[in-house]
């Protein structure tokens, strides 16, 4: 049965933040707000967390999953960022924006996209999750609240926790989010290539 927690939208509580963090470092999966929509999170290296996200979400193994960082210094860990590339990322975020960019070596291979050896990587404007991502000290390993056969995530936390409570571990809820998902520009063949408009503003990359 997946523990619920009800925090503050502009100051979430840090005990809460570091109980929620904890059930991550665990192996937990959880579903917290971002900018644009809930989502499904767990640890970067947890195996049973991709496997649970796959299987909630009925995904295959070419799905872009996200890794959803604190700040630039943490991105670039993860992801080969040139200076074009790079001057780009940094005028929209914090945004609604995910980006794919190839990966480094130290994002684990059953993360990448088995042919392109991409991940995605944001930086969320969103105060509770970037006190998660902060409190865990490292990126969150994220896919979009969006179940199979459904057009659009659901916005309530009281309702994630009611259908979704044996799959998941814990709802971290502040509020009601967005239904538009982020916008996913894929920067891996040099140019930026749109391919899902959402909420953050194409305009810079048409």
């Amino acid at each position: 049965m997946a523990k619920y927690f009800d925090v503050h939208p502009e100051n979430p509580q840090p005990r809460t933040i570091g109980t929620v963090a904890g059930t991550i470092r665990s192996d937990g999966l959880v579903v917290y707000p971002t900018d644009s929509c809930f989502a499904l999170g767990c640890r970067l290296g947890s195996r049973d967390g991709i496997n649970r996200i796959r299987s909630i979400r009925n995904l295959d193994d070419r799905h872009h999953f996200t890794l959803v960082c604190r700040d630039f210094a943490q991105l670039g860990q993860f992801v080969h960022v040139d200076k074009d590339v790079f001057r780009a990322v940094k005028a929209t975020t914090p945004g609604s924006y995910t980006f794919i960019l190839p990966a480094t070596k130290e994002v684990p291979r059953q993360l990448m996209h088995p042919r392109k050896k991409t991940v995605g990587v944001r930086i969320p404007d969103h105060v509770v999750a970037q006190a998660l991502v902060e409190e865990l000290g490292e990126p969150l390993l994220s896919s979009t609240l969006l179940l199979p056969g459904e057009d659009e995530p659901m916005t309530q936390g009281w309702e994630i926790k009611e259908r979704l409570d044996h799959v998941v571990d814990a709802v971290l809820d502040s509020g009601d989010c967005g239904t538009e998902p982020t916008t996913v520009v894929d920067f891996s063949g040099g140019g930026p290539e749109i391919v899902r408009r959402g909420a953050g503003d194409t305009a810079r990359f048409e």
